[in-house]
């Protein structure tokens, strides 16, 4: 089954006389249980993608089913888990806190047993009790992942998730990665970190100035390059090198 089908998918923006073509017109379907990274540069429009995919912003044109539904369907919702960028929380609340206000959000059964098994799973135990304003960055990206699983998601959205991360941090988050995907859920990773994309993900699609320039496993982006950084750099290369020839 597809856990993804984006069909034709863009986004603009009108901003007196000038349009600003955010998303242009791209498709791509993602299978149930593979971990999928969307990877650009910063402004090349994955942010404003993953937001049309969990339902937060309308598409100007084309479509997006979740499970062969809106994604702005309720139902849906209970289906999906997701991690913005740089979350922000409410300061004063302790990670525990924080996770039962989601949990009463859900509605969920058992909470304290299913907030104790989240927080053993990220490794956040030992900020349970501490209040949020005192966590570090990877403390507070292992909670947005908490708040993210919390509802037991099949679909989980993550947008840069080891993004301001030191490679101790970026090797935890990796880590809980691997064992979500050894658990079969649906993945969705924006980041621009291709390195740890390399490790984790089935499949990846490259985008740049709102368009799709390849999709494919990453040992078929790569081609003939070592790494599959080296083939994003050649391809971005390549893409705005013909840009500027058009122009």
């Amino acid at each position: 089954m597809k856990a993804i089908e984006v069909t034709n998918l863009k986004k603009e923006y009108k901003l007196g006389k000038k349009i600003s073509h955010i998303v242009k017109n791209i498709s791509f379907d993602i299978e149930e249980g593979t971990v999928f990274g969307f990877i650009g540069p910063n402004g090349a429009g994955k942010t404003s993608t993953i937001k049309m995919l969990v339902g937060l912003s309308r598409p100007t044109s084309g479509s997006v089913k979740i499970f062969g539904e809106d994604p702005s369907s309720t139902t849906i919702k209970h289906d999906i888990g997701f991690m913005p960028e740089s979350p922000q929380f409410y300061q004063y609340l302790t990670g525990e806190e924080f996770l039962t206000m989601i949990a009463d959000l859900f509605s969920l059964p058992n909470k304290k047993h299913v907030i104790h098994t989240i927080l053993e799973e990220v490794d956040l135990v030992h900020g349970a009790h501490k209040k949020i304003r005192t966590y570090s960055k990877g403390m507070l990206q292992r909670l947005g992942l908490a708040q993210a699983m919390l509802n037991n998601p099949k679909l989980l959205f993550l947008d840069e998730p080891l993004d301001g991360l030191d490679p101790l941090g970026r090797a935890d988050i990796k880590k809980i990665l691997k064992k979500i995907k050894q658990s079969g859920k649906t993945v969705f990773i924006n980041t621009h970190i291709l390195a740890d994309v390399e490790e984790v993900c089935d499949q990846v699609a490259i985008i740049d100035n709102g368009s799709l320039l390849a999709i494919g496993t990453p040992e078929v982006l790569k081609g003939e390059h070592r790494d599959l950084e080296e083939a994003f750099v050649s391809m971005i290369t390549k893409e705005r090198l013909s840009r500027k020839q058009a122009i």
